[in-house]
């Protein structure tokens, strides 16, 4: 799908392996790197992201930072904080994460960005849920000219991917009966 002058584009694998600006870890608010997302980017980035992430110290839940991509691909991470399940306002809370993130990269002069499923692991986030609001949140910001020129769903799961997929021609068909 393209959206102004970006596309927006899912793709099934590991996040670890895409070469654009910035991927997003689905970060704690304490921003350790632990386990799904988090573990396969300190496993791959090596020590520096983690270290970068201890200056920084934390961050609420629905913002994002940045920090150097280390070893990976990717020549940044943007650390999105998602809800935990059970916390209230997780919806907003999962938009804000999103849209954070966007600023972030936008803010930086970055291109290209590559999202999880923020949220969807330990968090419990459900799937469906995730789609429709970091895609819908995604589109409305896309909207306005950001600068940039791909932002990437990169689903690890076929199952995720389905789900995405489907949102995101939800997304498309009703682009189209807008005037």
């Amino acid at each position: 799908m393209r959206i102004q002058n970006t596309e927006l584009r899912l793709v099934q694998g590991d996040i670890t392996e895409l070469e654009v600006d910035a991927i997003v870890n689905a970060a704690n608010s304490r921003l350790i790197l632990g386990e799904g997302v988090a573990g396969a980017i300190r496993r791959k980035g090596g020590p520096k992201i983690q270290e970068e992430c201890d200056r920084i110290g934390g961050a609420p839940v629905g913002t994002a930072v940045i920090t150097t991509g280390g070893l990976l691909k990717a020549r940044h991470v943007i650390h999105a904080v998602g809800p935990r399940m059970g916390e209230g306002n997780e919806d907003r809370k999962l938009r804000d994460a999103t849209l954070s993130s966007l600023k972030v990269a936008v803010d930086r002069g970055l291109c290209s960005i590559a999202f999880p499923a923020i949220s969807t692991g330990i968090f419990g986030f459900p799937l469906d849920r995730c789609a429709r609001i970091m895609v819908g949140s995604t589109v409305e910001f896309l909207g306005v000219p950001s600068g940039l020129t791909a932002v990437v769903f990169c689903l690890f799961s076929v199952d995720a991917f389905a789900i995405f997929q489907s949102e995101l021609e939800r997304c498309e068909r009703e682009s189209r009966k807008d005037p």
